[in-house]
């Protein structure tokens, strides 16, 4: 069975209702420590390995999370597709708070922010075309479908630096973009787990309109928290839906996304650089 990565975001710290639960300490990586420790466990069967983005506590701004360690720890342990449940503000007045949306599309508006594997001595280009992986976007719709809960079945995520809010000028121009939801974390996430070749999808939780809205107050902590604690509880019921359908999966579109990737001659990439990449680069370099 395809083992499932699941990346909590605000407000989702833990993941309850898993079997055989065990918390993992913490991986050592080449790019330093993870957020947080893992949680493994297992939902009807299929194994989760369970990782709060911000760290237990929401310790960690969106800019200072370490990404690559994040993705490349889900590597270490065999993960095959992750979920990254996030909070997201909309930019339609038809994507409410306390809606869910499986978005297809990213646009990055980071600047700060390690977003590759390959670098200091290898280089490799990876197809972003579809950053989303559509058979575990299909199994969250659907998902969400046979628990009545409301779901946008794709849509365009604005990735913001942070840790601020938009301003509104800015909320307007994502809108004549035509950006759908906002958020802060999910794009560089999203490069990773490709260059990973891990099958990667966002089950995005609404929690306020940002602050283009005029009917909508501005938006503040205290509203987004207070929609989280509404949204984590259906997020949860979608979770222990769609993770058994994508253990059952076999093939992933991920896979082989680097096997036309990788630019740098072989003789010109360092043992050190293979050693340290090894789970990443051995079905391409020995």
């Amino acid at each position: 069975m395809a083992k499932v990565g699941i990346i909590g975001g605000s407000g989702l710290y833990q993941i309850e209702g898993l079997k055989d639960m065990e918390e993992l300490t913490i991986v050592d990586t080449p790019f330093g420590p993870p957020s947080d420790h893992f949680l493994s466990g297992k939902i009807e069967g299929t194994e989760v390995f369970f990782l709060a983005r911000h760290g237990r506590g929401h310790h960690i701004n969106p800019t200072e999370i370490n990404y690559r360690a994040n993705i490349f720890a889900m590597k270490k342990f065999g993960v095959d597709a992750i979920i990254s449940v996030s909070a997201v503000g909309s930019l339609r007045e038809d994507i409410k708070p306390m809606d869910f949306v499986v978005p297809d599309q990213f646009v990055d508006r980071t600047t700060k922010r390690d977003c590759s594997f390959f670098c200091d001595g290898i280089v490799a280009h990876v197809s972003m075309a579809d950053p989303i992986s559509g058979e575990i976007a299909n199994i969250l719709i659907n998902a969400c479908k046979s628990l009545g809960i409301r779901v946008h079945e794709k849509g365009t995520y604005i990735n913001i630096e942070g840790p601020q809010f938009s301003t509104r000028a800015e909320s307007n121009l994502y809108r004549s973009w035509g950006m759908d939801i906002i958020g802060m974390t999910n794009m560089v996430e999203a490069k990773l787990a490709r260059e990973a070749e891990i099958a990667y999808a966002t089950l995005a939780a609404v929690t306020d309109y940002d602050c283009w809205y005029d009917g909508h107050d501005n938006v503040t902590v205290d509203m987004v928290v207070e929609y989280l604690r509404k949204n984590v509880d259906n997020a949860k019921k979608i979770l222990a839906v769609a993770v058994p359908e994508i253990g059952k999966l076999d093939k992933f579109s991920a896979q082989g996304a680097l096997s036309t990737a990788i630019i740098t001659a072989r003789d010109h990439i360092k043992e050190q650089k293979k050693r340290e990449l090894k789970i990443l680069l051995e079905k391409y370099i020995t």
